[in-house]
């Protein structure tokens, strides 16, 4: 994190958009990938780069498990990732604040 609070992690852009629209669930609900990956507009593969990154900070869960014989990821923020939204946009805020 840089001495501003902004998150260079969540800083990008299309990260922003994946911690934001997890952050709009209830604590402890998940996404699925695909339905996440609808909502951001993102290829799979865009996808998985962002989550990787996303999860390696500790920001959000994966986990895979099966329906039928189809494999399915669900996605989730964590408390720590929640933290780090809420860091992000009062360090935001107040950048902006005096505009």
């Amino acid at each position: 994190m840089n001495d501003d609070g902004l998150d260079p992690l969540i800083h990008v852009p299309t990260r922003l958009k994946i911690v934001a629209t997890l952050a709009a669930l209830p604590d402890g609900d998940t996404l699925s990938f695909t339905r996440l990956q609808d909502m951001i507009g993102l290829t799979p593969g865009n996808l998985i780069i962002h989550l990787r990154k996303l999860e390696e900070a500790g920001y959000l869960s994966t986990e895979k498990t099966r329906n039928g014989s189809a494999p399915q990821t669900t996605v989730a923020l964590t408390n720590h990732g929640r933290a780090a939204l809420d860091t992000y946009t009062q360090a935001l805020r107040g950048l902006l604040g005096g505009l």
